[in-house]
């Protein structure tokens, strides 16, 4: 099977930006505690953070992440976080039927962005609470002093305001599992007058309003439109999420998903541009996808906990998928959907960053490691940031229900922004057919191959565990640059990061 085509430095999508390669730590499961947080760990630091945990997340150069939530967020009482240790109270979590100590603030995830050198995403309870505390939270944490919350910070222990500038107003506020729960007309209101009072403070704030849950929303996309004719010349983004999963075990299936991720961002950005046209506005909004992720591995066990069978446990096991080789591929594919559509999607969060539904897992008092997914993220994340090129490959494709053209080659290409490097990230979908790759590359110079991994050759429910990870790269070979033209063959069922130096 054959793919051909061309790469042009021309043809330029848009800039990718860093914070495309987010994540997103909740209060949720063991994200937090014996996630993150583990003052008995061996690896622990002063701040009671698990070191080795740190060491993965900086490894993956994680930009930005978005906290407490999710879910969570939309009944939490963020002062219950702050304070002495010893008198912050036990509350419990009706998102997900547990026990929250809130040993874990403000104040003790800031500590930890410092340490994983990365930034915040704070995101405030428009669900049980509303303008009034996200003012309070918004001055406490960015306010530099003679005021009572800002004052009270300092008491606390922290002198410099920490400046936050994302905000997200609220989650899933269409959603009739979320705590609060609004109509489009009510959310819309509330998240003017929160964005109004926010931009009071700070005008430069950027600031995330809801959009639908997920495109199978019976509101969506008339919710996209709601809410944006009441909050489009106040806020900077609309988030979307979206989860992937394979219950019936069809490959093929299951990696042409990121079809329907990309009709989903489609619409929304079509919203997006009539709203704009229908106020007249000069202002551009971008999508925030500040949750995505393979998930369904672990739901079945879950029901126990989420259904309160166990009473109210404290930071259980919830929401632990152990991923496998297919998954690999499948973020490989959304990964690229998002490069490839960087022009509308500036920010996306990979939920969560460790435990649940997470690349980065971890034993209580014993090792942190690595899952299969980690590595398609890494690789994004370190070459993918500069600008996304418009690529033309010819490769056959197949049809599923829902998308008519499913090519069996997904690439997208990045030239970096750093070093000029040009690196394509390729999955290919097809289940037993190499791919011969014969790409041109000839705008860009004298090329040579500078890196090349691979993660081939797996059973499809391969996975990695704290006593081995078999799934890992490789170094590829066979690819190469002749004339101008980038050419190797690509194994099925394949993903692979190939970077072309100077």
């Amino acid at each position: 099977m054959q793919a051909t085509g061309s790469a042009d430095s021309a043809h330029v999508i848009g800039t990718v930006d860093a914070r495309l390669y987010g994540s997103f730590v909740e209060h949720l499961g063991r994200a937090v505690y014996t996630g993150i947080y583990e003052p008995d760990h061996p690896t622990a630091n002063a701040n009671g953070m698990r070191q080795d945990v740190i060491d993965l997340v900086r490894e993956l150069e994680v930009p930005i992440v978005r906290y407490p939530g999710g879910n969570f967020v939309s009944a939490y009482n963020w002062e219950d976080g702050i304070g002495p240790r010893e008198d912050r109270p036990v509350r419990l979590d009706l998102a997900w039927h547990t026990a929250e100590s809130n040993q874990v603030g403000i104040h003790e995830f800031a500590d930890w962005a410092t340490a994983a050198n990365t930034e915040m995403m704070l995101a405030v309870n428009l669900g049980s609470r509303g303008l009034d505390e996200a003012r309070a939270l918004l001055e406490y944490v960015n306010h530099p002093g003679g005021t009572h919350w800002s004052d009270l910070r300092r008491t606390n222990g922290r002198e410099e305001p920490w400046n936050v500038k994302m905000w997200c107003l609220g989650n899933e506020m269409d959603g009739p599992w979320q705590i609060g729960q609004k109509t489009a007309e009510e959310y819309g209101r509330i998240a003017f007058e929160t964005a109004k009072a926010m931009r009071a403070f700070d005008n430069s704030l950027e600031l995330v309003v809801c959009g639908s849950s997920t495109p199978n929303m019976p509101t969506y996309p008339a919710w996209e439109a709601t809410v944006l004719d009441y909050t489009y010349d106040s806020v900077d983004y609309i988030s979307l999420h979206m989860y992937f999963e394979n219950h019936a075990g069809d490959t093929a299936r299951y990696l042409a998903q990121n079809a329907r991720l990309d009709d989903y961002i489609q619409t929304v950005a079509g919203v997006i541009t009539y709203t704009k046209a229908k106020k007249r506005s000069k202002k551009d909004i971008y999508i925030s996808f500040d949750e995505w992720n393979v998930w369904y591995h672990s739901k079945e066990a879950d029901k126990t906990i989420l259904e309160g069978h166990d009473g109210w446990p404290h930071a259980p096991a919830l929401l632990e998928d152990v991923y496998n080789f297919e998954d690999v591929l499948q973020v490989g594919c959304i990964i690229n959907t998002f490069i490839r559509r960087c022009d509308v999607v500036k920010v996306a969060c990979l939920a969560q960053l460790v435990n649940v539904i997470a690349p980065i897992m971890t034993v209580p008092g014993g090792p942190a490691w690595r899952q299969t997914t980690f590595y398609p993220y890494l690789y994004a994340s370190k070459f993918g940031r500069g600008k996304a090129l418009r690529l033309v490959v010819d490769v056959p494709a197949y049809a599923t229900d829902f998308a008519e053209t499913v090519p069996y080659l997904d690439v997208a290409a990045v030239e970096s922004d750093s070093d000029g490097a040009l690196t394509f990230f390729i999955v290919n979908r097809h289940p037993t057919e190499t791919i011969d790759l014969d790409l041109s590359v000839q705008g860009f110079g004298e090329r040579r191959v500078v890196a090349d991994k691979v993660i081939a050759g797996h059973d499809l429910r391969a996975v990695n565990g704290p006593d081995g990870q078999p799934v890992e790269p490789a170094d590829g070979t066979g690819v190469g640059v002749t004339d101008g033209r980038l050419q190797g063959s690509i194994a099925p069922l394949s993903y692979r990061m190939i970077r072309l130096g100077a």
